[in-house]
């Protein structure tokens, strides 16, 4: 197999590694999609691990000899000079603090992999502030104020992108695609991967989720559905796709009906309007990503027929799979070598995931994580969550519950107070006054 010429991207890699070496990347977070990348980076040509950040770098030094790492290729490092004599020495660099990363000189590229939006926050404002391109593996900072991050970005000169491999960025190359051909867009998505139950609770998934390696909350995540009302916003807020209803429809369309459900009313289908955001539950879909096309010419939509794509009028371009964190590098390495973003919001949101009540919660409650036992995301409009008040999914964890909230009901500004002593929900909240200022 080795002595395959390398093609395409490979090739490019190489190359530009021979003229500048290899991307050195700063992980933030040694968790699942931590550990899935320090063993990726280790695979890859043109591109290393130069250090990790972790709260448990006993752990991590496990996970990183799992990875391939010997003992001796890791060192600790308590400052930036640090940081970068083991990169230089050929080294990974463990820190207890991204900070430490973020500063040194040698680290060209940070991935967030934390899962927290204040965490992610925190941790793209300082590879901001230090010249470093930011990848944001963690959705759930970036429907909350991935605009704001991406025009600091900018203004620093450095490029803060989604991440390649997780189902929005899939999805927004079948989007491409259909774009550059001429195809409308009827509506994109991903398939379900997990069995939905919106009542989820770690409790009951603690043994599934050691069988599959994953922290039980992280599981629950994906089951209780929150995970794609974030990804589903993250993808309307970097095309301007919508959610057709509130939650979506989430129907049990298979992958060979798809096309056939997911379209508008008008061609026998169930949404009100073309130029949504959707998921399916049915059969054949997940794990893949879709994007519902209509052609404009009938020469085109007899073509696509012809070529088995579907009966029409509307056809699914799908892609059967996502390889999540094994293609992440692919955005590091893209942001460096080109300068540009895989993905980033619009600069107007068009929808919002806010929080809904799992169960009755009690005044005087302090929220927890996404994911636990208190509220679920739920994705709808950004005008429909802002007539609302909904809190934002990512202005939960930490929220107090300020009144009494039923099971179902959405979390609100009149019933819940955001964390105001985090950056997120203070950048958060200066965004909302901005909008309402131009609304």
């Amino acid at each position: 197999m080795n002595s395959i010429a390398k093609v395409g991207l490979a090739a490019e890699l190489l190359a530009y590694a021979e003229r500048n070496g290899p991307v050195t990347v700063g992980l933030a977070g040694a968790g699942q999609m931590g550990t899935d990348l320090m063993v990726q980076l280790l695979l890859m040509p043109g591109v290393r691990l130069g250090a990790v950040s972790t709260s448990k770098p006993d752990k991590a030094t496990q996970t990183l000899a799992f990875a391939g790492y010997d003992a001796a290729d890791v060192a600790r490092a308590g400052t930036p000079a640090a940081v970068d004599a083991a990169i230089e020495a050929g080294r990974v660099a463990l820190v207890e603090d991204f900070r430490t990363f973020c500063a040194a000189g040698r680290i060209d590229v940070v991935i967030d992999a934390t899962g927290s939006p204040s965490a992610g926050t925190r941790i793209a404002l300082d590879a901001f502030r230090n010249g470093k391109h930011v990848v944001m593996l963690n959705v759930e900072a970036d429907i909350t104020i991935g605009r704001y991050l991406a025009a600091e970005a900018k203004r620093a000169g450095v490029v803060y992108t989604g991440a390649a491999g997780d189902e929005p960025h899939a999805t927004l190359e079948l989007i491409g695609l259909a774009q550059s051909l001429g195809l409308d867009i009827v509506a994109a998505g991903k398939g379900k991967n997990n069995p939905l139950d919106f009542n989820a609770v770690p409790a009951d998934y603690e043994e599934e989720a050691a069988r599959r390696q994953m922290n039980a909350r992280m599981l629950v995540e994906f089951v209780d559905g929150s995970k794609t009302m974030v990804e589903m916003t993250a993808i309307a807020n970097a095309t301007g796709l919508v959610p057709d209803v509130p939650g979506m429809h989430g129907p049990n369309a298979t992958s060979e009906d798809l096309a056939q459900v997911l379209c508008t009313r008008e061609d026998g289908g169930i949404l009100s309007k073309p130029g949504c955001v959707d998921y399916s539950i049915g059969r054949g879909v997940a794990p893949g990503v879709f994007c519902i096309v209509k052609p404009r010419h009938p020469r085109v939509l007899e073509r696509i027929a012809d070529l088995k794509v579907g009966p029409g009028p509307c056809f699914a371009l799908y892609r059967p799979f996502h390889l999540t964190s094994i293609e992440v590098p692919l955005s590091a390495l893209h942001a460096v070598m080109k300068g540009t973003p895989h993905m980033e919001p619009l600069e107007r949101p068009v929808a919002e995931c806010i929080a809904v009540a799992k169960r009755d919660l009690a005044a005087g409650e302090t929220l927890g994580r996404i994911g636990e036992t208190q509220y679920r995301g739920f994705a709808m409009t950004w005008t429909e969550a802002r007539a609302a008040r909904g809190l934002p999914l990512g202005l939960a964890e930490q929220a107090r519950v300020t009144r009494p909230v039923k099971a179902g009901e959405k979390l609100t500004y009149a019933n819940c107070t955001p964390d105001e002593t985090l950056e997120v929900t203070q950048i958060r909240g200066r965004l909302d006054e901005a909008d309402a200022r131009f609304a």
